[in-house]
């Protein structure tokens, strides 16, 4: 297991809140993203505080699985072209919070005059990781239960079950965040760090998996 201080940190404070929040709906009414309430009262901060809490246990193992292989991945990968870990570390921090807020947008203009409707998870973000990490490097290898695979082969599958749960709709994970996410993490990284869209494209003509 690597020891990457900025990535387990998050994953730490992610999981303690999560877990707090299994067993307390008060506090995870509070936190939860609640597109109507926003609308109401105001309350701005659920489109970042949402993503510290998850529906379950095996959500937010999901998560923070796919959070930690690619956030390693892109926090060295903004290190090294900037030659700074502490600049690649603050990236890294801005795509993946930048993420949980951008992903939740689309979702508060299409469900802010539904009472019924609230979501959460990390799922945006963690989406936004993922393809910033794919921009650099399309072809890295990653393990999924002890199976490896191109890293954009797991982007793709992890948008298919995204987009299957979404049409289901039987429970409150923000599915609809991560192809919204994903598009961000694009995006972000591409401003972030120029460089990268050469990077992006000699990857995906060299294939190196």
């Amino acid at each position: 297991m690597v020891f990457e201080p900025v990535v387990l940190a998050v994953i730490a404070v992610i999981g303690l809140i999560s877990y707090q929040a299994f067993n307390n709906p008060e506090l995870k009414y509070r936190l939860i993203f609640y597109p109507y309430r926003i609308k109401e009262t105001g309350e701005y901060f659920r489109f970042l505080t949402s993503g510290f809490i998850h529906g379950d246990m095996q959500h937010l193992l999901f998560n923070m699985f796919s959070f930690y292989f690619f956030g390693i991945s892109l926090l060295y990968e903004f290190a090294t072209a900037s030659g700074s870990y502490t600049t690649g570390a603050i990236k890294m921090l801005i795509v993946f919070l930048g993420g949980i807020i951008a992903s939740d947008i689309y979702s508060y203009f299409k469900h802010k005059d539904n009472p019924n409707y609230m979501a959460l998870g990390a799922s945006g973000g963690v989406s936004a990781v993922i393809f910033g990490s794919i921009v650099f490097s399309p072809f890295s290898t990653i393990w999924l239960f002890f199976i490896p695979m191109p890293a954009i082969l797991f982007a793709v599958g992890y948008l298919f079950y995204s987009a299957r749960m979404a049409k289901q709709g039987t429970d409150n994970i923000g599915h609809d965040a991560h192809f919204f996410g994903a598009i961000f993490g694009v995006v972000i990284t591409l401003i972030l760090e120029p460089s990268s869209f050469g990077t992006f494209i000699n990857g995906l003509m060299n294939p190196h998996w």
